[in-house]
């Protein structure tokens, strides 16, 4: 029995190997963000969490404009009214619209939020850029700074800050902007500690690599190695503790809010909302509970996009 081997045609080869070719050349590019987004998108609670953060948004920003009532407006006719058709959320001891409370104040938290995290980052992100590049003596002094202010006890120390300073700040600047500019300064300035950490560690890991050595033998300034080489690589954990932050600081809010020392009775945060709300348990829970179910599923929400960040942004688990 005679076998005989079949050698493909050289042209056959040919076209199979430009067909691949042209197939390649037609897939888009990997970047970097692209796996990312498809690692980030594979963490289920992380996307659960982006859409009721979408929401919220939605809710706090676009939601007073569609619901065109005041959050000031008094109706004593309504009084802790239960959530209905006339009142979606019900009604507070003083007749406001809870609805209409929770959108303005919403924006409020948030802001709050947001604007302490980024003073936060910037500051925890100066400190230990600088303490784990330079290292030596620099690092030392810095980082013991860091533990001095990891042991003083936060929550006393923003209570007797608040407690002393508000009234001036707000005779200053105003009752609105005086005590929303403590807020943040005071969340801000006393959250830094963990993203300086944070980014020592990375930049103790990072400054020693090739890439970096290349860019200091032609000649690159500190300044240049801190911001455009070794920073960029240090975004991921940078990004996961923004988001951390972010929960953080509205946490902080509410809290000084419900004990009394946040924003004044007519700004309606949700910490605010919370705090008049605690007396009415009995006689209208809806007082208490909707608020503090928006801060339980916002903060939740942007701990599981942290979860979800910081999974994606590791390259072990892009690489799977």
């Amino acid at each position: 029995m005679k076998t005989t081997n079949q050698q493909p045609e050289p042209g056959n080869n040919t076209l199979n190997t430009s067909a691949l070719q042209d197939a390649i050349s037609l897939r888009p590019p990997r970047t970097l963000w692209g796996d990312v987004w498809r690692q980030f998108r594979k963490h289920r609670l992380a996307m659960f969490g982006s859409v009721v953060i979408l929401a919220a948004l939605l809710f706090t920003l676009a939601g007073p404009f569609v619901y065109q009532v005041s959050p000031r407006k008094i109706n004593f006719g309504i009084s802790m009214a239960p959530p209905s058709l006339e009142v979606p959320f019900g009604a507070d001891d003083m007749g406001h619209d809870m609805l209409a409370r929770a959108m303005w104040g919403g924006r409020i938290s948030i802001a709050v939020g947001v604007a302490a995290m980024l003073l936060s980052i910037t500051i925890g992100t100066t400190i230990g850029a600088i303490s784990g590049f330079f290292g030596g003596m620099t690092d030392s002094l810095l980082m013991r700074f860091t533990d001095l202010c990891i042991a003083l006890p936060r929550l006393p120390l923003l209570l007797m800050i608040i407690f002393l300073f508000r009234d001036p700040v707000r005779a200053l600047v105003g009752p609105e902007a005086g005590i929303f500019i403590l807020i943040v300064s005071l969340i801000g300035i006393l959250g830094w500690m963990t993203t300086a950490r944070v980014v020592r560690a990375s930049f103790l890991s990072i400054k020693n690599k090739e890439f970096v050595e290349a860019a200091i033998s032609v000649g690159a300034r500190k300044r240049r190695l801190i911001i455009q080489h070794i920073l960029p690589n240090v975004m991921s954990p940078i990004i996961v503790s923004a988001t951390i932050g972010v929960a953080g600081a509205i946490l902080t809010e509410s809290s000084l809010s419900f004990l009394g020392l946040g924003f004044p009775p007519d700004v309606p945060t949700w910490g605010r909302m919370l705090y008049d709300g605690r007396n009415y348990l009995d006689l209208a829970p809806h007082m208490a509970i909707i608020p503090g179910t928006l801060i339980f599923l916002v903060v939740l929400s942007i701990n599981f996009m942290g979860d979800g960040l910081r999974d994606a942004l590791d390259p072990r688990h892009r690489g799977r």
